[in-house]
């Protein structure tokens, strides 16, 4: 089938892109880089011809709180509008596992609009709830950075391998619409502090982490368990310490 990946050429998405090329679909990348702007609509009416299914693992450019809402209201009303032109049968989204729970944070904010549009579309749709990936401890970290010590809250956090998320996104991708949520999740639980040391010791970074009871994620105010999956989430094979050692 004709999969068309919006972010096609990011982190997630080029590996969607080349894990369904593996198994026999026409996966088609598509972002500005490939011609096709969602926030403009450039490119999308020939893109989606011909396409059973577009996934969208993009983001937005700017994290600040208006531009992040502007990207995903945008984008996805783009979208969505030349999907059901196109005559698409699938639409597969990539979002976060506890969006819901975390509304204190704009990006957040916009996340849940996107997945209420989505839902609100009429074309039948599967959203992908997936935890932190591996890759960003260093985000994360540089999200609460003060000097050289890094502050974040005393909750709980189970990370997950980028390419176990591209697996995840592919085999949804190609499965029946679930019209709704499943979540994906890494086989370990850490503390937020540890995740955020052993992710900095994979670069040597030697900046300090500690935990205040104030802290914020991404903005937000968090429970101890706001992060992490509920019980019927698919737990990915790859443990942190097996891919950090392939990082060094």
């Amino acid at each position: 089938m004709k999969v068309v990946v919006v972010g096609g050429t990011g982190l997630i998405g080029s590996q969607v892109v080349a894990r369904l090329g593996e198994h026999g679909h026409e996966a088609v990348p598509a972002s500005p880089n490939t011609g096709v702007n969602t926030m403009t609509g450039e490119g999308l009416a020939e893109v989606l011809r011909g396409a059973s299914v577009v996934v969208d693992v993009s983001n937005s450019p700017s994290f600040a709180d208006d531009a992040v809402k502007e990207f995903f209201r945008v984008s996805t009303s783009n979208l969505l509008k030349a999907e059901a032109e196109a005559g698409v049968g699938h639409h597969v989204a990539l979002s976060v596992v506890g969006t819901d729970r975390l509304q204190g944070s704009g990006y957040f904010q916009a996340k849940q609009a996107q997945e209420d549009m989505i839902k609100d579309s009429g074309i039948p749709y599967s959203i992908v709830h997936a935890t932190q990936f591996f890759e960003f401890a260093k985000s994360l970290a540089d999200s609460a950075t003060e000097g050289d010590t890094v502050t974040v809250a005393p909750i709980k956090i189970q990370p997950i391998f980028s390419g176990d998320v591209a697996a995840a996104v592919g085999r949804t991708a190609v499965g029946a619409p679930v019209n709704g949520t499943v979540e994906v999740a890494g086989p370990d639980v850490f503390r937020l502090e540890d995740f955020i040391r052993k992710g900095l010791a994979v670069r040597d970074d030697t900046r300090t982490v500690v935990t205040d009871p104030n802290g914020l994620y991404w903005g937000a105010a968090l429970q101890e368990s706001d992060l992490l999956p509920g019980a019927d989430a698919r737990i990915a094979e790859t443990h942190f310490d097996e891919w950090a050692a392939g990082q060094r």
